[in-house]
């Protein structure tokens, strides 16, 4: 689930998490690292150094922003793809290995790509009702977990499918710790009704409000969740 995924990507964030999600939320990115300053980065991160990392992320948000102008005549709304790119961006800073000789925003980007292509895939198969891509929970990493996976999977995926359920059941509760308007952007945005995710000009014409005003309230809503899930001491 998108949805989960984002939280558990973002509360894995070192440091403060509300910034770096007010620079997904308002599309206004930092300046990329020099060339000197990315080694460096790279190297703390080598050392287990997460304020390192969460500074490598926050400075390739605008790469994320660039590949998903290609993809704009896609259907999807722009801020569902730099979420998505995101966490892409986030993998791809996970397990960049700079002893191979590769840049980071090479290396990156195709992870960015890879993320918001399955994503579209996902996508148009839900919109044509065929779920079996369809992400239905995390691992334990914090990996995005589909049907397919858990069908293809050797071992018995019954533990990971309970805790999935749980978390699930945890979502759900922590939404209805918002308002009434809140929590319903976020359950049509995210599919937690029927599986169908709907873009915000979907939502407004729904609801009869502006897109603009969805907007608002979607960053709204999702500051408030993120701070109910870091009271609970996340999933």
């Amino acid at each position: 689930m998108l949805l989960l995924a984002l939280l558990a990507r973002l509360l894995a964030l070192p440091g403060d998490w509300q910034v770096f999600f007010s620079y997904v939320s308002n599309n206004s990115f930092p300046q990329p690292l020099s060339d000197e300053e990315e080694h460096k980065y790279l190297l703390a991160y080598k050392k287990g150094d997460q304020q390192a990392r969460c500074i490598l992320i926050e400075h390739n948000l605008r790469l994320v922003a660039h590949i998903v102008k290609k993809y704009d005549s896609a259907g999807d709304d722009v801020e569902d793809l730099i979420s998505i790119g995101t966490i892409g961006l986030m993998k791809g800073v996970n397990t960049f290995d700079m002893d191979k000789g590769v840049r980071l925003a090479t290396y990156a980007a195709r992870c960015i790509e890879n993320e918001i292509l399955m994503h579209l895939r996902a996508m148009k198969k839900t919109r044509s009702n065929v779920f079996i891509r369809e992400p239905i929970g995390i691992d334990k990493e914090g990996n995005e977990i589909t049907l397919l996976d858990s069908l293809a999977s050797e071992d018995d995926p019954i533990p990971d499918m309970v805790e999935t359920s749980l978390q699930h059941e945890k979502l759900q509760e922590l939404l209805t710790r918002l308002d009434r308007r809140e929590r319903m952007v976020l359950l049509l945005r995210f599919g937690l009704v029927d599986n169908v995710r709907l873009t915000q000009r979907e939502i407004a014409k729904e609801l009869k409000i502006s897109r603009s005003y969805v907007s608002r309230i979607e960053k709204q809503a999702m500051k408030n969740l993120l701070q109910e899930v870091t009271k609970e001491g996340g999933f």
